[in-house]
């Protein structure tokens, strides 16, 4: 990547990070769930309106404890949205469960919530939608069938962290909801996660998940005079050097927001023209939702002419990528009754998306090099 003058992604400083870190280090508090981790968590929780909010060391181990506090058993059937990032499916893998795919819609790419009801069986024991480059499922719907059928759902939310669907944030409508800061997404901390819980009854469990299976939770909060090993559990506590740089970029996250809008926009209004004339394909953001900026990506014709532009940049010194690979098509998901023609949307767009560079970052002058490039290209 770094042979590229204009990267795909790139972090960069937005705040206090090299201050809070000092601080973190200076006062001796670089293991887990000290200062600044339940900073992360007053801010996660004040600004969502959420029950609880707990970092992690990554969005996949937000999604592995949704598992275990969902008590997935060998044989249970988890729905997930094909195209997604394997972490999604393989968190209920992990307990033993059944993945049945979901095809996606060919708009939003979320999943597409007219397949669900048929995809329901009287082994389903979780819905987990992804709201995909930070656009919101359609929660509505989603939420009704999931509460006719008595099922828990779980949001992951890894690209869609101040998002909205119908004025309300995304990760706030499931029992529970998965948050990623990796490095390529809006807010950060290089790799780190944070479990959103919006059912209450299952928040003590939560935390002894948290620590290895252990009530050490209420033993720092002066509930019990020893802790020991009452459940199964993980280390799944985020560092609080981690914490305090991810603090530092909650502090900013409005600046954040308002930087990844001008890109997000900027792209979409400089590309139209070129992609209407070409029959290209431009994200669409449904008028009801508030999306959160996270990528900006082209549907082109065909694989080949996707795979074309990827070269065509990366000639200009330009780094662009496609994304996911269907899972159902993947060594692992064929494994799982997983059959080529199975899903045709997923199918289709995994083989046409490419996504742009998009980093906070990413300035004026950068982003026409990559406009002029796209559009020089001969689709």
């Amino acid at each position: 990547m770094n042979d590229y003058s204009i990267p795909f992604n790139r972090s960069s400083i937005q705040g206090r990070e090299l201050e809070h870190i000092f601080r973190t280090m200076t006062i001796g508090q670089i293991a887990g769930n000290q200062t600044y981790s339940q900073k992360c968590h007053a801010f996660l929780e004040q600004s969502l309106q959420v029950q609880k909010a707990m970092v992690t060391t990554s969005c996949t181990h937000a999604l592995e404890m949704s598992a275990l506090l969902l008590d997935i058993q060998p044989g249970d059937e988890v729905i997930v949205p094909s195209f997604t990032f394997v972490s999604t499916a393989n968190a209920f893998t992990l307990r033993g469960a059944k993945i049945i795919f979901s095809d996606i819609r060919p708009d939003t790419l979320n999943l597409d919530e007219r397949q669900l009801e048929g995809l329901v069986s009287s082994r389903t024991k979780a819905i987990v939608p992804v709201h995909y480059a930070g656009v919101g499922c359609e929660m509505g719907v989603i939420g009704e069938i999931a509460a006719r059928h008595g099922l828990p759902v779980v949001e992951d939310n890894a690209h869609g962290l101040f998002g909205k669907f119908r004025g309300r944030w995304l990760g706030t409508f499931g029992c529970l909801a998965a948050q990623s800061f990796h490095e390529t997404k809006n807010i950060t901390c290089g790799e780190g996660g944070a479990l959103l819980i919006n059912d209450p009854r299952l928040i003590e469990r939560a935390e002894i998940i948290r620590e290895k299976g252990t009530n050490r939770s209420r033993f720092f909060r002066g509930q019990v005079d020893k802790y020991s090993w009452v459940d199964i559990g993980s280390s799944y506590v985020m560092s609080d050097v981690l914490a305090a740089f991810l603090f530092a970029q909650l502090e900013m996250w409005q600046n954040i927001q308002a930087q990844r809008e001008r890109i997000w926009k900027y792209y979409d209004q400089h590309l139209r023209d070129w992609a209407r004339e070409h029959g290209i394909g431009q994200p669409v953001v449904p008028a009801h939702c508030e999306q959160s900026f996270h990528m900006y990506y082209l549907i082109m014709p065909s694989l080949e002419r996707r795979q074309a532009l990827i070269s065509f940049l990366k000639s200009r010194g330009i780094l662009s990528v496609f994304h996911y690979v269907p899972l159902h098509l993947s060594p692992m998901g064929m494994r799982m009754g997983g059959r080529k023609g199975a899903y045709p949307i997923t199918e289709d767009r995994s083989d046409r998306l490419v996504r742009l560079p998009f980093y906070n970052s990413l300035n004026t002058d950068n982003q026409d090099r990559v406009i002029r490039a796209v559009q020089e290209f001969d689709a």
